[in-house]
């Protein structure tokens, strides 16, 4: 097993006061306090502008300062609405209203798939492209579900996860622009999941199965065992690459329990990062680990924020 001086190069100093230039990943045990501390890279969310509606449940796509919400619950709608760092205004609405939707690509070029089409309210096939104007009809996935997870590019997209059950929960699919094709299942079903990366180099976190904190990670091919995100919950946020994710909000102990937990990934290892001003589940997620960005959420909210990476010292504790 690896061990904290295998993995950092260095052993945990004994002290009497912090140290006034700690490297990042640095840990030292300050013996006036009787605290175990460290140096990390836990960065910090701010608010953004709001969104024209409250809306939850929503599909995403695009950077911090060029993101993108598609179609939405809080009423089952197929507006979508674009971001460039300070407000929102309204794009061009899709084809069908849907929810518990998955997006991937740019603000440009944005893929929207899945979900549950309103009406009639059955789990949906359908894809649907936007040029950054207007939606055009996509190839059909294979699996109809919802609260799936998506990552990638309009023309190089992954989905996977996803409700109800199997076979959605382990099905993965690959989009090439024109049609999708099965890609390598997952290990195991995973519900309300979220995930980060590419069609190639992907991460899925998050599961309605609160015993497992499992993270999944792919290579194109199949999928193998990451590290272990710290708190159990699904119906997060998730963004970034295979190697640097957040993982932020979602369901906690109870369906009816949010939270404003953030965790980063590093590729083998979640730690926990700055926590969000609002918490809350059923949130979309869009950006880098770096410079990421949340919006909309359960309960319906038009909140917005943006999250910048920055270091600082904290205490571990053991709860």
């Amino acid at each position: 097993m690896a061990t904290y001086t295998n993995i950092q190069g260095q052993n945990i100093l004994i002290v009497s006061s912090d140290p006034a230039n700690p490297t990042v990943g640095q840990m030292w045990y300050n013996t006036t306090s009787n605290t175990l501390k460290g140096y990390a890279d836990v960065g910090a969310w701010a608010t953004g502008g709001n969104m024209p509606v409250a809306q939850r449940a929503v599909g995403g796509a695009g950077t911090q300062t060029a993101a993108l919400s598609a179609a939405g619950l809080s009423p089952p709608q197929a507006a979508s609405y674009e971001y460039d760092g300070t407000s929102w205004t309204a794009g061009g609405n899709l084809a069908q209203a849907r929810y518990y939707l998955s997006g991937c690509g740019t603000q440009t070029t944005a893929l929207a798939f899945a979900g549950i089409n309103q009406p009639p309210g059955v789990n949906s096939v359908s894809t649907e492209e936007y040029n950054g104007t207007s939606w055009t009809a996509g190839g059909n996935m294979t699996t109809a579900r919802y609260f799936l997870a998506g990552c990638g590019t309009q023309t190089t997209a992954l989905a996977f996860g996803g409700e109800p059950g199997a076979p959605a929960g382990v099905a993965v699919e690959e989009y090439n622009g024109t049609s999708w094709t099965a890609g390598g299942n997952m290990p195991i079903g995973k519900g309300r999941t979220s995930g980060a990366g590419t069609q190639t180099s992907a991460a899925s976190f998050g599961n309605t199965d609160l015993a497992s904190t499992s993270t999944e990670e792919y290579d194109g091919t199949s999928w193998t065992a990451g590290g272990n995100y710290n708190t159990a919950r699904y119906s997060g946020a998730g963004a970034g690459t295979q190697t640097a994710a957040f993982f932020a909000g979602g369901y906690g102990s109870a369906p009816t329990t949010s939270t404003s937990l953030t965790e980063l990934y590093d590729g083998t290892v979640w730690s926990n990062g700055g926590k969000l001003n609002l918490g809350r589940a059923e949130l979309t997620g869009a950006g880098t680990q770096a410079s990421g960005i949340v919006f909309a959420g359960e309960p319906a909210t038009a909140a917005t924020e943006e999250f910048t990476s920055g270091n600082a010292t904290i205490t571990l504790t053991t709860s």
